[in-house]
């Protein structure tokens, strides 16, 4: 590939294509079955190249079309096996990689974005790209200080593919459809429309990422590279190593799986809390998986010399990358999602069910049954009901079937629930990080993470008894007695 597709025409007659490509494969099959060949076999030819073009085509369009295959490869887990199997591979591609632009246009931008002198500063920059994206492509450098650096390129005319991409793929969302049980794709596409400008502006996410960087700093379990310089279309960061978290779903160990989905978990909720900000582009090629920190390296012992529990899952980190989407939560996640999740836990339907008409999610217009509602609900937060639940493809498939299936009582009941604007954002970045926690296939304790940061969901009389209780530090404790100095010359 030599460049970025930008002419209108060229990049929609390619996504027009794609449902074209679709129908023609499934004649083709239904040919090959008429002359004998077995239909499960043909089946599965015919998955694998729908698989291969729209791989193919996502990829090399990149824009808009590639930010759509990012976004639905997080919710593969929800596809029926004998389905996803053809799939899979295909579209966690786009989770790490896309075919790249030549050097001469990358170096064209840099010297546009930074000045023609744009080589003195970096002591080294590799032309090939170290990984490559919907908007943008990475390449790795040593900045002129010395320090190790991710150089992000914007891709020129990116914005205009954005934009065409979404609207024509808006046209035959319905078709996309099938990929992702349960969940209506046009307004996925929609709300990305919506985002084009906020995250073609390196600047904006220069400053989310540095407010990260800030708050995440000492964290024992969360990294956030820093920032060392951006313009409009050129961001540079401190270089972060690690395990690509779709290595981790490929091929990580019981052990890295967990603790990953733990902290991915920990970081959905307490970034809002912590920073005011949503990273809301939750898919694995924004997240690596570190070895621990020096100062983790000597854990504690318990008496018995054994090494405390969980020390050695808890070596790993988090390492999180790519903050150019973010929902600004200046308050931390609404207290509503915290009070629904812990009234639905403790069964009162009537609560749940005034709480969400008064939010916006049942219009005045429509009247539900409580106790219906919360049927509908229960399923869905099992994870929260638990002390660890072991997520996996096929609890995500069951819910996905239960809601998609129009002869269910939830999927007619979801029909007539409204998702307010506001709330929008938040529900795709929670459904796509359930479909990580999924594809990683880990035992997490999700409660912990509600309590310790979803405002709502621990009651305030429980919050008003927990801060009464004593708690002992060692400061609070009485100092113990200085030692006797002793005398020169010993006693």
């Amino acid at each position: 590939m030599s460049d970025l597709p930008r002419k209108a025409v060229t990049r929609t007659a390619k996504l027009a294509a794609l449902p074209l490509g679709f129908a023609g494969r499934a004649t083709w099959g239904l040919g090959k079955r008429i002359g004998g060949r077995s239909a499960e076999l043909v089946a599965r030819e015919v998955q694998q190249r729908t698989a291969d073009q729209l791989f193919k085509t996502l990829g090399e369009l990149k824009g808009g079309a590639m930010k759509l295959g990012q976004a639905l490869s997080v919710f593969e887990s929800a596809l029926p096996e004998e389905i996803a199997g053809p799939y899979r591979a295909a579209l966690t591609k786009l989770q790490e990689a896309a075919p790249p632009l030549p050097a001469a246009t990358v170096h064209a931008v840099l010297a546009e974005r930074i000045g023609e002198d744009w080589r003195e500063y970096f002591l080294e920059f590799e032309d090939k790209p170290s990984a490559a994206a919907s908007i943008g492509q990475v390449h790795r450098g040593v900045w002129h200080d010395g320090r190790e650096v991710a150089v992000k390129v914007q891709y020129p005319g990116a914005g205009e593919a954005l934009l065409s991409d979404l609207t024509q793929l808006s046209r035959f969302a319905r078709l996309l459809g099938p990929l992702v049980p349960g969940m209506d794709i046009k307004p996925l596409i929609k709300e990305m429309r919506d985002r084009v400008s906020e995250e073609l502006d390196y600047e904006l996410e220069a400053e989310a990422q540095r407010v990260h960087a800030e708050e995440f700093a000492d964290d024992p379990d969360v990294v956030i590279p820093g920032v060392v310089y951006q313009s409009h279309q050129v961001l540079v960061t401190e270089w972060m190593d690690g395990v690509p978290l779709a290595d981790v779903i490929a091929e990580g160990t019981a052990e890295q799986r967990d603790r990953a989905g733990q902290l991915l978990a920990r970081f959905l909720f307490s970034g809002p809390a912590r920073t005011g900000l949503l990273h809301a582009d939750p898919h694995p090629g924004n997240f690596r998986l570190l070895p621990p920190a020096e100062a983790q390296e000597e854990a504690p012992e318990n008496p018995d010399g054994s090494d405390e529990e969980g020390a050695e899952a808890g070596e790993w980190r988090l390492g999180v990358l790519d903050f150019g989407t973010v929902d600004r939560l200046p308050g931390g996640l609404p207290g509503t999602i915290g009070e629904s999740l812990r009234m639905t836990l403790e069964g009162d339907a009537a609560g749940v069910y005034g709480l969400l008409r008064a939010e916006g999610f049942v219009k005045e217009s429509i009247d539900l049954e409580p106790d219906e509602v919360l049927d509908y609900l229960l399923p869905i937060i099992e994870p929260a009901q638990v002390e660890e639940f072991a997520f996996s493809r096929g609890w995500l498939r069951d819910q996905a079937a239960r809601i998609a299936d129009p002869r269910s009582p939830a999927h007619q009941l979801g029909r007539q629930l409204n998702l307010p604007p506001s709330y929008l954002l938040i529900h795709r970045v929670t459904l796509s990080t359930i479909g990580v926690l999924c594809q990683l296939g880990a035992a997490v304790r999700l409660r912990d993470e509600l309590e310790a940061w979803l405002p709502g969901f621990v009651a305030e009389s429980e919050e008003a008894e927990a801060s009464e209780e004593p708690v002992f530090t060692p400061e609070s404790r009485e100092p113990e007695p200085e030692p006797e100095s002793v005398p020169e010359g010993g006693a």
